[in-house]
């Protein structure tokens, strides 16, 4: 497809042209949250901390505001993309019991787009004699090792359903054990899953193998009632190594596979909660991000190839690549850029293929990479093949349609 100057393209000069004129006045208030959080802990005793996106959000008649990807797990690049409001909210508090032990509670609801969840709600307890470092818990919690956070996505974790286990055992090193059992139930399917699936998991954590690197080792089993496939079984190695090639740049290779109903992530796969389950898989995929900060220059990438076998059906091949970078032009304000290719080939089908480029202006605390709450004004262009096109005839694609333009302003923020 051949690129035509057009009015939209106009429109992200001018964001960029309003943005850069912006005063530092105007720029958000950098502790006001954390201050907030830190006050209610020192006064009540109680623990707040969470993580909220919202905006304005803006596209051509008939064309969706996001959601711009083909599917997958590392598909989902989300600057300008996400397209919805969500806010989750984390409260907790310590009780000390004496002799070194203490129990928490904790309590996450979560509100997206107007629906209201609940993503945590558990109990635990340190310091037992037994196990002086250890942390014992029960409950729905997220039990996550590590993130992607351009493509929204946590390659290592496995939480999310109801659960118990001890975190923090002591292995030498700086390395520590995770213990966990988890069923298939959670708050989401009011303890109705039909699959009575169940879950032990690891997490091998921070192994230090060479200088600046750690190796963290996840795994799990799954068995159950399933109408299609079996249980099966989870295993990834996850290597970080900081200062990679250069100071200031921190590179994360994952290297994943799993069997039947058991995910690439470490929780379940593919279970269904209306009474049938779907395609157990042999899945595998190979991911590398790199991070960095150096001087004004900050940003992360992705490069990812995974592959689903199902027990039924064809097999899917997504490959994803892309990066964000930002760069901070003055006091407050910082530039950012994203750019993505995926595609996804199905067998006995063509290949789909979406590029996605977002270009925003944003004000932070600081023009660090990493630094929120981020207040973003952005223009994001789609395009992609017919192929995609009619696998996507119901959202984006309508009407054989193969390109789009959104904008909008975002704020998005953690504490």
């Amino acid at each position: 497809m051949n690129f035509k100057f057009s009015r939209q393209h106009a429109a992200i000069l001018v964001l960029c042209s309003v943005a850069a004129a912006a005063k530092a006045d105007d720029a958000p208030n950098p502790t006001l949250v954390s201050q907030v959080a830190k006050q209610v802990e020192q006064d009540l005793g109680i623990s707040v901390w969470g993580y909220m996106r919202g905006g304005f959000y803006g596209a051509a008649k008939g064309e969706p505001h996001g959601q711009y990807q083909l599917g997958g797990d590392l598909q989902h690049y989300r600057l300008g993309n996400e397209g919805n409001t969500y806010i989750e909210i984390g409260i907790g508090k310590k009780f000390d019991l004496g002799n070194g032990v203490k129990w928490g509670a904790y309590y996450m609801p979560t509100v997206n787009d107007g629906h209201l969840g609940t993503a945590q709600l558990y109990a635990d307890v340190t310091g037992l004699g037994i196990a002086p470092g250890a942390t014992f818990w029960g409950g729905q919690r997220y039990h996550r090792v590590q993130d992607i956070h351009m493509i929204d996505n946590f390659l290592v974790q496995d939480g999310d359903n109801y659960g118990a286990g001890v975190d923090g055992i002591a292995l030498g090193g700086g390395a520590t054990l995770n213990l966990a059992v988890h069923s298939s139930d959670s708050f989401a399917n009011n303890a109705s899953n039909p699959n009575n699936a169940k879950r032990v998991n690891f997490q091998l954590r921070d192994l230090p193998v060479n200088p600046g690197g750690k190796l963290s080792i996840d795994g799990g089993v799954v068995h159950g009632n399933f109408a299609i496939g079996s249980g099966g079984g989870t295993l990834g190695l996850l290597h970080n190594q900081s200062d990679f090639l250069v100071k200031g740049v921190t590179n994360s290779l994952f290297a994943q596979v799993s069997t039947g109903h058991a995910d690439l992530n470490g929780e379940f796969y593919a279970l269904d909660s209306n009474g049938v389950a779907q395609s157990g898989a042999r899945r595998w995929r190979l991911v590398d991000s790199l991070n960095w900060q150096v001087g004004a220059f900050g940003g992360q990438s992705v490069l990812g190839y995974e592959v689903t076998k199902p027990t039924q059906g064809s097999e899917v091949k997504d490959t994803s690549i892309g990066g964000r970078i930002s760069y901070g032009v003055a006091q407050y304000i910082k530039l950012l850029g994203e750019a993505a290719y995926t595609s996804r080939a199905i067998a006995g089908q063509d290949t789909q293929h979406l590029n996605k480029e977002v270009i925003a202006v944003a004000l932070s605390p600081n023009t660090d990479y990493w630094t929120r709450p981020e207040f973003r004004i952005y223009a994001q262009h789609s395009n992609w093949n017919d192929a995609a096109a009619a696998a996507n005839s119901s959202t984006f694609g309508l009407n054989g349609r193969t390109n789009a333009m959104s904008y909008g302003v975002q704020m998005e923020a953690w504490w």
